[in-house]
């Protein structure tokens, strides 16, 4: 099967018999049948007692996975209400005992880099290195509750400082050191951090990139630190001179103090992701200890399939949430995989071969990684060896059919293929992969247990086979406990639930097919609108970038029904490629007849390349804002880009429509 003659919903793999016979959640089956007296044939009337039997559910979750709580809980679930639910009212725990209960010499990480040898530290090691660092943190006056802030690279000495904040029950918040550093203010400065972690420089393309001088003005611009550790990346022994009360990582791990996991309530603060802020601040998200901890072992055992026989890899930085997804693969005694650098770097075949070089059992990245190797024409399985592969996940953006069938073609004909959609939000999917069921194109296989997901008309009520708004009708453990400083809780529900009393509304379009799976079809808030018919983005993509000319586009609907509607696509072209007439005149043709004649751009323009979030998301919507008029300060915070100097085109753009007389 050709991937540029795929069609949505074509069957592309199935598991056998053996693999779900070994699959962790045929386990759990199994054992909600011999310890609870429950029999579930397959895969859907186990969801629909998931999300109907909240207190069953999450108890049985708890009890499988044997939760170490110092102090039992007396309710599963307090209050059955969104915003507002109370999880395991009474519990005390701490999500970092849990992540370091193995204690051998069998390897935590294995890491490596652009030009970097690969190394490796066991469960031993990470113990010991988050006990020193703990003790280190407790000395410099962290307590129970004081943020701990972090601008590191996707390296060891992060997951150490991650697990020795979260060990103390401090609330740890970082940021990549790519990130500028008024995106790193508008984050840390919200949440006043007591200690900040920052790196000396690292490495992206081949080049060295210094940090000190930016840590330095964030020393200068956040009161609330008490001091900072440097984490030597680029030097040996960097200077301290120009930072205050500053001391470098080594000094932190000379201490012997055995590690003491603080108790924490069920609900006590975890860690604080931010939104991509890429209108207004950055809302500060606060997800609790046994909300994340019962999340990810679900997650990663039933949904992922993963064990303590895997090698788990994500290409993330720590400013995306899929870092802290993938620090959770200690909670079930997996090697976590870290990659610093670029994954383009020096060619798209980096990745793999360090796939290869590791070992890597489950390969995790985004959708517009796949679609670049696509448009690369590399062949993973020809190129590397790749036989300890047997799952990939894909999410940040939907995976089109071409990619579904480029990774079968092309990665490995026997493997999950898992697309995932969540995010940020709740840290986690809703909808995403099972090893029990087949893998369609286009089309992600389930909603997650525990997770109810539906697709709302404008009505408010649920539909199959029609594209509706992505809502959440029943509470989950590891939606936020709260937004920082957000003491009445008016950001958070004004950001989910101010459309549909009681339901979590997400912000996409999503169809739910007759099977159980589903499609998403990218952000309901910049949807195409054309005479009244409402398409989500990513079906234009799909369209679009299926042309081998084109290597990434951006469309915008600017027109409101009713009045003058314009859309606006942006093609980023193959080098030496121009657009000219004639290729104009060929989008559209391959717009009319595989999309809609209705979906036709009224303009085309080339870009050089297209402005998306640090987190690598298309910016659809600040776009459509600056092109209506709205001034870019208002549209747009300019920290949150990744390439804020692509924005130049959409605002030079935006002037000359302001101009013209039309």
């Amino acid at each position: 099967m050709k991937s540029s003659r795929i069609s949505e919903g074509s069957l592309l793999w199935e598991p056998s018999e053996q693999r779900k016979t070994q699959a962790n959640i045929t386990r759990y089956l199994h054992w909600l049948k011999e310890k609870k007296g429950l029999d579930f044939g397959s895969y859907d009337p186990l969801w629909h007692w998931s999300v109907t039997h909240l207190e069953d559910f999450w108890g049985s979750i708890w009890d499988y996975f044997q939760i170490r709580a110092h102090q039992p809980y007396q309710k599963v679930l307090g209050e059955r209400r969104m915003p507002g639910a109370k999880w395991f009212v009474g519990a005390q725990l701490n999500y970092a005992e849990h992540a370091l209960q193995r204690r051998d010499q069998q390897p935590a990480v294995l890491w490596g880099g652009e030009n970097q040898q690969l190394r490796t530290m066991t469960y031993a090691e990470l113990y010991r290195q988050t006990a020193s660092v703990a003790a280190s943190f407790r000395e410099l006056g962290v307590q129970k509750g004081d943020r701990v802030a972090a601008l590191l690279p996707n390296i060891p000495q992060t997951i150490v400082a991650f697990l020795a904040t979260a060990s103390l029950g401090a609330v740890w918040s970082s940021c990549s050191p790519e990130f500028g550093v008024r995106s790193v203010l508008e984050r840390f400065h919200q949440i006043r951090p007591r200690l900040l972690l920052a790196v000396d420089g690292y490495h992206h393309k081949g080049k060295a990139y210094g940090c000190l001088e930016a840590v330095a003005e964030i020393q200068r611009t956040l009161p609330s630190l008490e001091a900072t550790v440097l984490v030597p990346h680029s030097e040996n022994s960097p200077p301290l001179g120009k930072l205050s009360n500053a001391r470098l990582w080594e000094r932190l791990l000379s201490r012997e103090d055995p590690l003491v996991f603080e108790q924490v309530p069920f609900d006590h603060p975890l860690w604080l992701l931010y939104s991509s802020g890429t209108t207004d601040l950055p809302k500060p998200i606060v997800h609790g200890h046994g909300g994340i901890l019962l999340e990810h072992l679900k997650e990663l055992s039933f949904h992922l399939d993963l064990s303590s026989k895997d090698r788990f890899f994500w290409f993330t930085t720590t400013g995306w949430m899929m870092w802290n997804f993938l620090v959770s693969g200690l909670l079930v005694g997996a090697t976590l995989v870290l990659y610093d650098g670029s994954p383009a770097y020096p060619d798209m075949g980096s990745l793999w071969r360090f796939a290869e070089q590791t070992g890597t059992t489950y390969f995790g990245t985004s959708a517009s990684y796949i679609q670049s190797c696509v448009k690369s024409g590399i062949n993973p399985a020809r190129e590397f060896n790749l036989n300890s592969l047997t799952g990939l996940g894909s999410t940040g953006s939907p995976l089109s059919p071409e990619g579904f069938a480029w990774v079968y073609e092309r990665v490995k004909e026997d493997l999950l293929l898992g697309s995932l959609s969540g995010g940020t939000d709740v840290c986690t999917p809703f909808v995403g992969p099972s090893p029990l069921l087949p893998v369609h194109a286009g089309e992600i296989q389930c909603r997650q247990l525990g997770a109810r997901v539906e697709s709302f008309d404008s009505n408010g009520e649920a539909v199959v086979n029609e594209v509706g708004e992505l809502v959440i009708t029943e509470p989950m453990p590891s939606m936020p406990i709260f937004f920082w400083d957000d003491t009445d809780d008016r950001r958070y529900r004004e950001s989910y639930f101010q459309d549909f009393p009681g339901a979590w509304r997400h912000g996409d379009w999503i169809k739910m097919t007759p099977r159980g799976s589903c499609v998403i079809y990218g952000r309901s808030d910049s949807t195409l609108n054309r005479g009244g018919i409402r398409m989500g983005t990513s079906e234009f993509y799909r369209i679009v970038e299926k042309l081998p000319e084109v290597l990434d586009s951006l469309v915008v609907d600017i027109g409101h029904l009713g009045e003058n509607e314009r859309l606006f696509l942006f093609v980023v072209l193959q080098d030496g490629i121009e657009l000219e007439q004639s290729f104009v005149d060929h989008i559209n043709e391959v717009i009319s007849q595989e999309l809609s004649p209705r979906h036709l751009p009224d303009e085309i323009y080339q870009v050089a390349e297209v402005p998306r979030t640090l987190s690598g998301k298309k910016l659809e919507v600040p776009v459509k804002r600056i092109l209506s008029g709205i001034p870019v300060e208002e549209a747009l915070s300019k920290g949150a880009l990744a390439n804020p100097e692509a924005m130049r085109f959409f605002t030079d753009l935006a002037a000359q429509l302001r101009d013209s007389p039309d």
